[in-house]
């Protein structure tokens, strides 16, 4: 079926990358922004930008009819919905398909059935792969403490509570003991209703010290299933990936061909299309778990496009027309050399991670071999506090590990934002950390590390690099005045500078 002209039903970094996919393929896209962000990158560079509210998502962004209307009005034949907001909500894919839209990505029958998490545990097992021990069914709030309890004793301690719809953390609770469970209980299904809108959960035993392991799929409609080679997810703050690398080290060839050869048969069990990915927990002991399904692209899929060499956003795009999956299977599975990605989030890291929206004063982005820079913003942009504040993902490649450390350092120093603050001190913290750099971790690794700093700053800011910051920004206002209108004292103090960046 053929694709002309995508809305793109989403905002910042991916709603650029998804836009520049379309581009490469001579293919019209169509922006929708809230009303703070008329002035962004994703608006800036799509080929024509529709309002769709004020600024709170549930006004804008996941308004359903509105965005339906603009695919109406503009004549946009599909819809990609991105990451996030109503990527994974079954309503939207129906909705979408009801209007004679094409939803790039998988059906809304798949995405109800993968997007509950007992579901899709029964989906694993049918599929004859292993879920960690704990329960089938979901525990809403009919279910009364006692009987949870009785549960729980069953499954063994510790465990998990775990919300039935949503992720991200949400809704999710580690119990010790069965003294805790009640109180947890009660917390966990307060937050899943307040998130997802469901406060039924579930409970999992916790495997102590694991690996998060996941594996990105591609499938046609015609029955093809492809797996690729596993990222390294381990790198979590609070249950959110931070960091993550493609391939993992904790994996032999032997382990991720049955890792991938598990995540295609779940894949199939479902009859799923596009793109997707199966998580994994991996003990220490090398036994592997299924853990979840994402119904749509991942926030990580550079570093998978970065060691295949394949553009998931495209082959999304190309699925979604009714074409054949033509990649090599064995190929998807040998990782070319390697890739990291840090997500640069507007985030203070010394004040526990507040947001820092703001706008961006002043912006230095690194460049070089081996290094790309998923952006949603610009120097001069707004970080507005509505929402997620991640403004770019950072991503690296090298022939192996250490070289793409080594640029991902060097890529870091290189950034530069002014305006507001960001966690790239946090992330050269990390990267310097002798465990890190030995791939010595598991997903308690980060909050473990700053448990143990005990609040000590991760870079020190003091008045003169303060004053210093001010005068670069005053300075970069300088060079947007042509020479010969500048006072002499400003071009003498812009020459100043010069030499000073050119000696650095």
């Amino acid at each position: 079926m053929p694709i002309t002209k995508v809305l793109i039903a989403n905002r910042g970094e991916i709603a650029v990358r998804i836009i520049r996919a379309c581009r490469d393929m001579g293919i019209a896209t169509v922006a929708v922004y809230s009303d703070c962000d008329r002035a962004a990158l994703h608006v800036r560079l799509a080929d024509e930008a529709w309002p769709v509210g004020p600024n709170p998502p549930r006004e804008s962004y996941l308004r359903i009819d509105t965005i339906l209307d603009v695919a109406r009005q503009s004549g946009a034949d599909a819809v990609h919905p991105g990451y996030g907001f109503l990527a994974e909500n079954e309503d939207f894919a129906a909705a979408c398909r009801d209007a004679g839209l094409v939803f790039i990505g998988p059906s809304p029958e798949a995405i109800t059935l993968m997007g509950s998490k007992t579901a899709a545990r029964q989906a694993a097992i049918k599929a004859g792969v292993p879920v960690v021990p704990g329960t089938e069914e979901p525990l809403g709030d009919d279910v009364p403490d006692a009987e949870v309890l009785r549960i729980a004793e069953g499954i063994g301690y510790p465990l998990m509570l775990k919300a039935v719809a949503g992720g991200g953390g949400k809704g999710m609770r580690m119990v010790a003991t069965p003294d805790e469970l009640p109180g947890a209980l009660r917390a966990a299904r307060s937050e899943a209703g307040s998130a997802f809108g469901d406060s039924a959960v579930y409970l999992e035993r916790r495997i102590l010290s694991p690996r998060h392991i996941e594996v990105q799929l591609l499938g046609d409609h015609h029955g093809t299933v492809l797996p690729f080679v596993e990222r390294e997810c381990s790198i979590q703050r609070r249950h959110q990936k931070v960091i993550e690398e493609s391939p993992s080290l904790a994996v032999s060839p032997a382990l991720r061909r049955a890792m991938t050869s598990d995540a295609a048969a779940v894949a199939r069990t479902v009859g799923y299309t596009n793109a997707g990915t199966i998580e994994f927990l991996l003990d220490e002991d090398g036994s592997y778990y299924f853990l979840e399904m994402n119904t749509r692209l991942q926030v990580e899929h550079p570093i998978t496009e970065m060691v295949t060499g394949v553009d998931l956003v495209r082959w999304q795009i190309r699925i979604a027309r009714g074409e054949r999956l033509t990649l090599d299977p064995e190929t998807l599975l040998i990782p070319r050399g390697h890739a990291v990605e840090c997500r640069i989030y507007a985030e203070d890291p010394d004040s526990n991670f507040m947001p820092s929206p703001g706008r961006i004063l002043g912006l230095r982005v690194p460049h070089g071999p081996g290094v790309r820079d998923d952006s949603g913003t610009y120097e001069g942009g707004e970080v507005p506090i509505y929402y997620d504040p991640m403004i770019s993902k950072l991503i690296t490649w090298g022939e192996d590990r250490d070289h793409a450390l080594a640029r991902m350092r060097r890529a870091l120093a290189e950034y530069e934002v002014r305006g507001i603050k960001t966690t790239i001190p946090f992330f050269l913290w990390v990267l310097e950390d002798a465990d890190f750099q030995a791939s010595r971790f598991d997903t308690t690794f980060i909050d473990r590390k700053l448990g143990a700093r005990q609040g000590a700053p991760l870079q020190a800011i003091d008045a003169d690099h303060e004053t210093l910051a001010v005068l670069a920004v005053a300075l970069d206002q300088v060079t947007r005045t042509p020479a010969a209108a500048r006072p002499a004292a400003s071009r003498s103090l812009w020459t100043s500078r010069a030499r000073h960046d050119a000696l650095r």
